[in-house]
């Protein structure tokens, strides 16, 4: 059994919901649904949308993560999720006339796709997109309303019976919400794991919304598609284990069978805060119960009382309520039940809020955290111990969350309001110095690493201190990118640390074995480079990825260590080679030469595989010939046309960001027919653009 596929954005007026071939409903979106939008400033890739979803049903694999971790990992995480917004319909504050319990759901799981065409309730107005928005002052989403280094802000409602064509939303009776949501994702390094979800709920009708619950739905599913390939089938999906936290009212899952596609993470859903906020306990029914819940339940399960999926408003409703099936909770279940390997959703909800009045609103806030294992226990296993990054990690969710508010009561307390507004701010996090701006230039066998200096004119937020202390050099080692799961942030190696000698911080090592006489610009760029680094015996052809960063004091009156800008943001990816030589006395080249099948840098099949040419000019025509003198393969070459849209680079460099030396050109070996060539020696003519000349040579390739 697989899970049906979302399928959205097609050229038309409107784009289809297609099931998997056990489900028959067809169901059909706008074309102003957007989910084109994901986060990628920290180290998750998550896709948000205005129609109340997040993920993105895999149908935009591998192209878009829908929630990858780490960022370029290829290890997934969520198949989808949705927000969900229950409650009762009354005339006024008493209750009088009440009707209900209706549940709003932006997604559902496969199992009732046909009573409830995915259960997509929300809808948005013609023109309607997700807008990016960022803090920082270079980018080109920069905006002073920012929260966070990268906010996707949408808006969508779910007072609307129909979609534009007229076609009905099936069962859907409307609670009259207007939702805005805001997603904020930072790149610190002790911040870059989650995802926090921001939603104002607004009471558009004209009716009450009595003891309302809000929640997350997510179809979680942790794999690693560099190895399983595209996500399909039950053995994709039936491998997840469940788990809860209620101490930091934290859901999670992670992968438990240990297979092939194996992978240690955890993905949790979090409940950070709401405005009002609730109690931890509250009576209804003579019952006291939790105002935050988690359930789980089987896919496509109608027969456990306990793992069923449920079908109507009504078994929703109690799901938000956080029963798993009669009057059970998650403290009557065999946490043992929930580790064993198998095909579930989670939910995490708060409530209930007792009154929404019209033309109220209502704040609730979630994360999604990503966290890898922690220890040496079995990977598949799921102990406290392993559980310690999740715990840190959605710790600093909290911490995110709560702001201002530092010891998280509720209340301004003397020397919490740090921007003078007489209010909690939310969203402030320690600061470390802003990330360099850096260029990395390659040449043969080297690159050498320029960056700027205004990390150094750094503000602490909380501290209100210009604490610059020193920057750090990170770089891969070569090969690091053939492994199956690429975790950019572990194959960081420091090569190089200088820092202030003007107190005990650091090594006190200066600045004047990097520093520049005078600052130095490139053509077309105005940023003024202070600082050089040379890195030598390099591997022309490999692909390294190097990173400057800044790091600053500490802080002890705020308990804080030294803190540093995060390395994915000046990240640079970076292939050595010979530069573009106009020399006619220079003879160019092929390597490896001989080629031999498989080599150390190729992947596991033949599009994999990859020669370069260089001692390039800047323009010329590569000629590639059989000894008979057919012609095998025609390469155009400039500097900007690398070899990089070859399937080597799209599967270990897919942000497209590579910067070559400008004298070589790789080539997969694959001939005009697109057909692999076979053993043996091949000619070549390279035919400078510029100037006519031609010159030629030879290569070998032994399969």
């Amino acid at each position: 059994m697989r899970k049906h596929l979302l399928l959205f954005l097609i050229t038309s007026l409107f784009f289809a919901f297609t099931s998997n071939p056990d489900d028959e409903k067809r169901f059909r979106k706008i074309l102003d649904d957007d989910n084109s939008k994901f986060t990628n400033i920290g180290n998750i890739g998550l896709t948000v949308t205005n129609f109340g979803t997040y993920g993105h049903g895999f149908t935009l694999w591998p192209d878009q993560p829908s929630c990858e971790y780490p960022l370029g990992s290829s290890i997934e995480h969520i198949f989808d999720g949705g927000l969900w917004v229950g409650g009762f319909l009354s005339n006024d504050e008493q209750g009088t006339g009440r009707t209900g319990p209706f549940v709003t759901t932006g997604a559902v799981d496969a199992s009732s796709v046909s009573a409830r065409g995915g259960g997509f309730e929300y809808t948005n107005s013609p023109g309607d997109i997700v807008v990016e928005r960022s803090s920082f002052l270079d980018s080109r989403f920069y905006e002073p309303s920012a929260i966070s280094h990268q906010d996707l802000v949408m808006d969508y409602v779910d007072t609307n019976r129909t979609l534009s064509n007229g076609e009905p939303i099936e069962n859907h009776s409307p609670l009259g919400v207007a939702i805005r949501q805001e997603c904020y994702t930072w790149n610190f390094p002790f911040a870059n794991f989650f995802v926090i979800m921001n939603y104002w709920i607004k009471n558009v009708s004209n009716k009450y919304i009595d003891s309302a619950y809000v929640g997350l739905w997510t179809d979680a599913v942790v794999r690693n598609t560099r190895v399983t390939g595209r996500p399909s089938g039950s053995a994709f999906y039936n491998k997840g284990g469940d788990g809860y936290k209620d101490s930091m009212r934290v859901a999670y899952e992670f992968d438990a069978a240990g297979d092939i596609g194996f992978t240690d993470s955890y993905i949790g859903v979090q409940f950070l805060g709401s405005t009002p906020s609730l109690d931890s306990l509250f009576v209804i029914s003579n019952d006291t119960l939790p105002s935050v819940n988690f359930v789980t339940w089987q896919f496509r399960n109608t027969d456990d009382p306990n793992f069923f999926a449920p079908q109507d408003d009504l078994q929703r409703y109690r799901k938000l309520q956080g029963y798993f099936g009669g009057s059970n909770r998650f403290e009557n279940i065999n946490p043992n039940t929930l580790k064993a390997p198998s095909n579930r959703s989670i939910l995490i909800s708060a409530g209930d809020f007792d009154s929404i009045a019209p033309g109220d609103s209502i704040n609730v806030v979630f994360a999604i955290v990503c966290a890898k294992k922690f220890g040496g226990d079995v990977a598949s296993l799921d102990t406290e111990e392993q559980k310690f990054n999740l715990y840190t990690n959605a710790g600093w969710a909290l911490r995110a969350y709560y702001g201002e508010d530092r010891n998280r009561n509720g209340i301004l307390d003397p020397g919490e309001d740090l921007d003078g507004n007489s209010q909690i701010t939310r969203y402030i996090l320690p600061s470390p110095p802003l990330f360099p701006v850096v260029k990395v230039i390659p040449d043969n066998q080297k690159v050498t690493i320029y960056w700027d200096k205004r990390a150094e004119n750094s503000i602490d937020p909380i501290s209100g201190k210009m604490d610059f202390e020193g920057y750090r050099l990170y770089r891969t080692q070569s090969g690091f990118d053939l492994t199956q799961s690429q975790d950019i942030l572990s194959s960081l190696v420091l090569f190089g640390e200088f820092d202030s000698t003007e107190n005990s911080v650091g090594f006190n090592s200066g600045f004047s074995f990097v520093e520049l006489d005078e600052p130095i610009t490139f053509p077309n760029d105005a940023t003024q480079y202070y600082y050089k680094f040379e890195i030598d015996n390099l591997l022309n052809g490999w692909q390294y990825l190097f990173s400057v960063t800044g790091f600053d004091e500490g802080d002890p009156e705020s308990n804080l260590e030294s803190l540093e800008s995060g390395p994915l943001a000046s990240l640079q990816r970076i292939l050595p080679g010979t530069p573009a030589n106009e020399d006619e006395k220079v003879d160019i080249g092929v390597y490896p030469n001989p080629y031999y099948g498989n080599a150390i840098w190729d992947g596991s099949s033949e599009r994999l595989r990859k020669i370069y040419f260089f001692n390039l000019p800047s323009e010329c025509e590569i000629t590639v010939y059989t000894l008979a003198g057919d012609i095998v393969k025609r390469i155009e070459h400039d500097q900007q046309s690398n070899g990089s849209d070859l399937q080597w680079f799209q599967n270990f460099a897919s942000d497209g960001k590579q910067k070559f030396a400008g004298g070589e050109h790789a080539w997969d070996l694959i001939t005009d027919n697109d057909q692999a060539i076979a053993t043996g020696l091949y000619l070549f003519t390279v035919k400078n653009n510029r100037n006519g000349n031609i010159k030629t040579g030879k290569f070998l390739v032994i399969k």
